[in-house]
């Protein structure tokens, strides 16, 4: 950085700040300010440092970032004539953006004691910036609020995705494997009749089949052990019967619990086509088993669609009619894939006789969201999170608890405020807890409050009922799951 011409009482006439003060109160500015250049990409002021005084930005652009983990998300920009850092100055605060050259700048700055001095001196110029602190402070939190948001969603996208992988993968392989075995199942005439094989051997065979499916579907599930005896044993029965790759087979037909007479039979029935015959009742135990995994991750994948749009809300308008449990229960199932690999419990408690309440729906689901997050967060992999609905007065009080080690004594007066966190640093902002009380209170009318010891946290949300409402269906997941 270095000096640039001396500031002149038209360069500050430029500013808003001033447009108040008559000639002889700017001189008074202009006596004190000095004017300093800053090359393309030069940092003017830096996030939480102590400001230096008022900043005028006399020439050029300048723009604003905010700096969280090593990552710069800009926020703005200014363009010359226009002032900057006063508010951080008049009110003792660090600077809540990073300021940096977008181009030349000349800038003039207002040492800190001056500035302090001729701001409370002059009322008009103290005036405007009071004025600016209201509009600022909101976009600040506003921006802050966004990126809370976006992170949480990226997480959750992130566990959503990973969360549809595993059937969508599942389906995909299972869908391939039937290919196959739909290819050795319509394979399976050609190769009876060129093995000659009599009609009545061939109705013989599918009876033969059809047992083995009945076995199949009846048979119980063996453990690990007892299966791999079963299946050694298979593939005894199977060598000795000459069959053509017995590995392929001994597994399946191990698993219907088909035994030595099936067996032996199916060899009598079919001769020199024994090895096709037993391919093809296989295939078609195989094709059954796939069929029953495409239905199931096709399931899966229908309910993950539905809790998301449950979630958002998608296809309503702002203002819905929702039964409490609904949201609640779509929001731990978006919050699958962080419970997927603790041992924590969710324990449902809730009341069906509650009424449907008219509610902004993805909002709240936010509180759901910043509420169970917490508590998942507090207990790390193993404990119980206590999720219980209840009728109190003209409310209902929906209650979310874990039993960790509580919130530390120290922060409990502040857990409610904008910007604080327990969290270590990159892991949160302190925008979660707020934005719960802002939802709740300002939003919905109704109010927050927690208890807290070293048996656990619980959030008590009150919702105020309408006169008139309707109650909610008794058709929910079952509470003790």
């Amino acid at each position: 950085m270095g000096a640039a011409a001396p500031v002149t009482l038209e360069d500050l006439r430029r500013m808003d700040l001033f447009t108040e003060l008559d000639d002889a109160q700017l001189e008074q500015w202009r006596a004190v300010t000095q004017s300093f250049h800053v090359p393309d990409g030069g940092i003017i002021a830096e996030q939480d440092a102590s400001p230096r005084g008022l900043l005028l930005l006399l020439e050029g652009r300048t723009r604003m970032f905010k700096v969280t983990d090593e990552r710069f998300d800009p926020i703005g920009h200014m363009v010359a004539p226009t002032w900057m850092q006063a508010i951080a100055a008049i009110t003792e605060s660090v600077i809540g953006v990073r300021i940096q050259a977008d181009g030349d700048c000349v800038i003039g700055l207002v040492p800190l004691q001056e500035f302090t001095d001729l701001a409370l001196t002059h009322r008009a110029v103290h005036r405007r910036i009071m004025q600016a602190i209201g509009p600022v402070t909101a976009r600040l939190t506003s921006i802050e609020n966004d990126r809370e948001r976006m992170t949480s969603l990226g997480t959750m996208a992130a566990g959503l995705a990973h969360e549809l992988n595993n059937p969508a993968a599942a389906v995909k392989r299972a869908a391939a494997q039937l290919v196959d075995a739909l290819d050795v199942v319509t394979g399976a005439i050609g190769a009876f009749v060129e093995g000659g094989i009599e009609r009545a051997d061939a109705e013989r065979l599918v009876e033969l089949q059809q047992e083995a499916l009945k076995r199949a579907d009846a048979a119980e599930s063996l453990s690990s052990v007892d299966a791999a005896d079963a299946e050694d044993d298979m593939l005894d029965r199977l060598e000795a019967l000459g069959v053509d790759e017995p590995w392929r087979l001994a597994e399946v037909l191990a698993a219907a619990g088909v035994d030595e007479a099936w067996l032996a039979e199916v060899a009598e029935r079919a001769g020199p086509s024994t090895s096709n015959a037993l391919a093809w009742v296989v295939a078609t135990l195989s094709a059954r088993g796939l069929a029953t995994e495409l239905q199931e991750s096709a399931s899966r994948m229908s309910d993950l669609v539905g809790a998301i749009k449950t979630y958002s809300y998608m296809d309503r308008g702002e203002l819905v009619q929702v039964d409490l449990r609904e949201g609640i229960d779509a929001t731990i199932k978006v919050l699958g894939h962080k419970l997927k690999h603790t041992k924590i419990d969710v324990v449902k408690d809730y009341d069906p006789s509650l009424p449907r309440l008219a509610v902004r729906g993805s909002e709240l689901n936010q509180v759901w969201t910043n509420l169970i997050d917490n508590a998942v967060d507090a207990l790390g992999d193993t404990g119980t999170i206590t999720i219980a609905t209840r009728r109190d007065g003209p409310c209902i009080r929906v209650d979310i608890g874990d039993d960790g080690p509580g919130i530390p004594e120290e922060a409990r007066r502040r857990v409610l405020e904008p910007f604080f966190t327990t969290k270590a640093v990159g892991s949160g902002t302190g925008l979660g807890l707020d934005t719960v009380r802002r939802i709740i209170e300002d939003r919905h009318d109704g109010s927050l409050n927690f208890d807290t010891g070293p048996d656990g946290t619980t959030f008590h949300v009150w919702l105020p009922i309408p006169n008139g409402s309707e109650p909610a269906s008794a058709t929910t997941e079952d509470p003790t799951r």
